[in-house]
């Protein structure tokens, strides 16, 4: 086994200028309210490896041009579509109204493993709230569905950007195999 070289991988990755070939996840993820930048910027990195359709950034979600999320996204703020909207609730219903279904990443009474995702649920926007306090009850009364990460030690959730990364990586499987 040897580790490949830097050219090597990048010779079959995608670049800015062929992004627009590229077929995306067809997965919208909002952001809602996150406090720290590095997590803003970890997920932007994430959202480009998994090549998201976009991420939007609401509430007071830090992004772009502010100098800690770029150190995280490394770039990739500038591969990944994204957009700012301040009102959530107004986001959420517009995205219903073009037929994109809202999914919450969030622990709920009604909540599916997230490896449990069905295909029939693309297109998706996967809503992704809080560091502490979660999704919104105002948002979740608009989701189609929520998602759960099972957790089996003794804390009852990861920190947000691994979350994402686990459930947005898991819709990349799924929508892989259709």
């Amino acid at each position: 086994m040897r580790k490949l070289l830097h050219d090597e991988i990048t010779q079959n990755r995608s670049t800015i200028e062929t992004l627009e070939s590229v077929k995306k996840l067809p997965v919208y993820v909002i952001l809602n309210n996150i406090r720290s930048s590095y997590n803003v910027g970890s997920i932007f990195r994430t959202s480009d490896g998994a090549m998201i359709e976009k991420l939007y950034l609401c509430g007071y979600t830090p992004h772009p041009p502010k100098k800690e999320v770029l150190k995280t996204a490394l770039g990739s703020q500038n591969s990944v579509a994204w957009e700012y909207v301040k009102d959530p609730v107004e986001l959420v219903l517009k995205l219903k109204e073009e037929g994109i279904k809202i999914g919450a990443l969030e622990l709920t009474e009604n909540s599916i493993p997230h490896y449990s995702f069905q295909k029939n649920n693309f297109p998706v926007a996967l809503l992704v709230g809080n560091e502490i306090k979660g999704v919104s009850q105002d948002l979740l009364d608009l989701c189609d569905f929520s998602l759960e990460i099972p957790q089996y030690g003794i804390k009852q959730s990861l920190n947000v950007a691994v979350a994402y990364g686990i459930a947005v990586f898991e819709l990349r499987r799924i929508f892989d195999t259709m």
